[in-house]
């Protein structure tokens, strides 16, 4: 039997919300060790589905099964904790009661209770026998550069999304489900996250947009669309390509079916001697012809157009030796830097390194310690913020895009309103409904709506593709290729900097800023890299070194020290092979200049080589620096 082996089982699944079906009849079959997506456009019901799988939904039809005696961790795809809880404490509640004895009993321990205040909790945790618990949870904060006494109100999304993370895996669940896992983490903490995947040893179910999350680690994949739900048993490029021959076949099917239905729809309009002698099952077929085309489930067409308005200056801003910090902790160092009209350049780097930081001093939001920043002649700015703060919840979707207007302009030419929200997938509904309805990614289209309402010759992007569905990000990558004006992005999207980026800005920490040439994955290539915020791995020591000094907090202590030793070594290991590589490659490179035969080649090409050396040497100064740097980390850890 195929249900023998399944850890989750659909059965003709529907669920509506208001008069729209969200899933209509949906039967899938999830099998144990099987790391499936859920994939589709915002809105569709993806949430709806892991939902349903959770126990956290009901269906109006049908039946979900989860085999017996296996347990579920659920990653929300936005998590809300309380301000004041600590890390500790959120990741502990993870384990259910227990795990939020355990987190008061620890917070206790901090805020040094005395053993008689702490007697009641010692008793609980020992009745449980959950001892054991406790450096489970802190290797798991370890493995995420988690803090375990900082406060949940003073971090960053990303840093937010990495305790939600934690929490889920707390209770070591056999199936791990994630809704939007990415949204927020830095590219370090992504291919964390990707090992983590692929080496758990249950059932991942996870909703992404990343595709190159998709492509690492997927081996089925469920497709909703307009309530139909399709399950795909292989990889995320082969699911693709299936796809894209299935909606072939159904439009050439729909072509056929239209021709049929215009045919009978000329019979029957034929004069009275016809219509007296009519087949009367004919005319009952052209009935049921009908209702088929009336409920033939359409979707509009996602249109993307931005006015790129008068050009701008040459130069599009300067920045001259300047110097930016933030709470004792430097995040702008002695940087020089020019950006030039048409430049598309992604910013790169952990979370907490600077990344906004910089995108507000060049638009004046900040004003620098040190150093000059210049703006050009010119400019128009669009500016697309992560934090979605410019959206009023309570306000209509056709409200915050008209201002009380029924109509707008673009590219000179006066649209509706309503019409114009049809380019971004809106129906007239959904237009007419409030903002606080929408769904994550709807909000972030609704955003891009409003910026390309106004004429701009730059554009800054600050992580514009959160929560974005993949057809959204493509459609989204193919304007700001062929957009004439400048254009300044964050994002930790690897395939969307590829596809967009000419250069990125690379933080690496401290201050220290660096510029390359080319995509994400070309500088990868060349050997960069890039290490989690260092300054979260400074706060974790300090706490290690803090920590009281009894034999049970001693013990946990020296493990934790272990591990984070065996962590560093392994990174050391990797940077000396990187560096080798570069290395290798760069004498090789030198060899090759000398050869006379060198200069035989075109102007061109000698170029390239000489770029390539040139970015050679700078990738082994670095991947020099971090090894040095990691090696020092490693023998600074002295276990007693």
């Amino acid at each position: 039997m195929p249900g023998m082996n399944a850890a989750i089982t659909l059965q003709n699944i529907s669920i509506a919300f208001g008069h729209e079906p969200v899933l209509r009849g949906a039967n899938i079959v999830i099998e144990r060790g099987a790391r499936c997506c859920i994939t589709g456009y915002n809105g569709s019901g993806k949430s709806t589905l892991l939902g349903l799988i959770a126990g956290r939904l009901n269906p109006d039809e049908g039946v979900v099964k989860v085999a017996a005696g296996l347990s579920l961790g659920l990653l929300d795809q936005n998590a809300v904790f309380p301000e004041e809880a600590s890390v500790f404490d959120v990741v502990a509640g993870g384990l259910g009661e227990i795990g939020l004895v355990l987190g008061e009993y620890s917070s206790g321990l901090a805020k040094g209770l005395n053993e008689k205040a702490l007697l009641p909790l010692r008793q609980r945790l020992d009745d449980a026998e959950a001892w054991e618990l406790e450096p489970k949870v802190r290797a798991l904060l370890q493995q995420l550069m988690l803090s375990p006494d900082q406060r949940m109100g003073g971090l960053s999304g990303g840093w937010l999304k990495r305790v939600a993370v934690a929490r889920s895996l707390a209770a070591g669940p056999d199936i791990w489900l994630l809704d939007e896992p990415t949204n927020h983490l830095d590219i370090p903490t992504i291919d964390w996250l990707t090992e983590a995947i692929t080496r758990f040893a249950g059932t991942v179910v996870f909703i992404s947009h990343d595709r190159r999350l998709m492509q690492q680690v997927a081996d089925q994949v469920i497709d909703i669309d307009r309530g139909q739900v399709k399950a795909f048993r292989c990889g995320y490029d082969e699911f693709v390509a299936r796809r894209e021959a299935d909606q072939k076949n159904q439009l050439e099917a729909e072509k056929q079916f239209d021709a049929k239905l215009a045919e009978e729809e000329i019979w029957i309009r034929q004069g009275i001697k016809a219509r007296r002698t009519r087949n009367e099952g004919r005319v009952r077929a052209l009935e049921a012809l009908r209702k088929t085309r009336a409920e033939r489930l359409t979707r509009g067409s996602l249109t993307l157009e931005v006015d790129a308005g008068h050009r701008s200056g040459k130069v599009v801003c300067e920045f001259t030796d300047v110097d930016f910090g933030h709470n004792h902790e430097r995040l702008v160092q002695g940087f020089s830097w020019v950006v030039q009209r048409g430049d598309r350049i992604g910013l790169v780097g952990p979370n907490g390194v600077g990344k906004s930081t910089l995108i507000k001093l060049m638009l004046g939001q900040l004003t620098p310690d040190r150093g000059s920043i210049k703006q050009g002649t010119k400019l128009d700015v669009a500016y697309f913020d992560q934090g979605r703060a410019v959206l009023q919840p309570e306000m209509s979707v056709v409200e915050y895009i008209g201002k009380g207007r029924d109509f707008i302009e673009i590219n000179g030419r006066s649209v509706h309103v309503v019409s114009y929200l049809k380019r971004f997938m809106f129906d007239s509904v959904e237009s007419r409904g409030k903002i606080k309805t929408l769904s994550g990614g709807q909000q972030n289209r609704l955003l891009l709506a409003k910026l390309f309402t106004q004429p701009a010759n730059f554009l800054v992007l600050d992580e514009p593709t959160n929560d974005l569905d993949v057809e959204t990000l493509e459609l989204l990558e193919e304007l700001l290729m062929e957009y004439e004006g400048t254009v300044m992005l964050v994002s930790h999207d690897r395939a969307f900097l590829d596809q967009v980026v000419t250069s990125l800005l690379v933080f690496k920490g401290e201050g220290k800023i660096e510029e390359h040439v080319g995509g994400f994955s070309d500088w990868i290539d060349r050997g960069g890299a890039l290490l989690p915020n260092q300054h979260a791995v400074s706060d974790i020591k300090t706490e290690q070194a803090a920590a009281p000094s009894d034999n049970a907090q001693g013990e946990q202590g020296r493990r934790e020290l272990r591990a984070e030793q065996r962590r560093l070594k392994r990174e050391v290991a990797r940077l000396e092979k990187a560096l080798e590589a570069s290395e290798a490659e760069l004498r090789a490179r030198m060899t090759a200049l000398s050869d006379p035969n060198f200069f035989q080649q075109s102007e061109a090409d000698q170029k390239l080589s000489y770029e390539r050396v040139a970015d050679l040497e700078k990738a082994v100064s670095t991947l020099f620096d971090q090894w040095a740097e990691a090696e020092a980390a490693a023998d600074a850890i002295k276990i007693g």
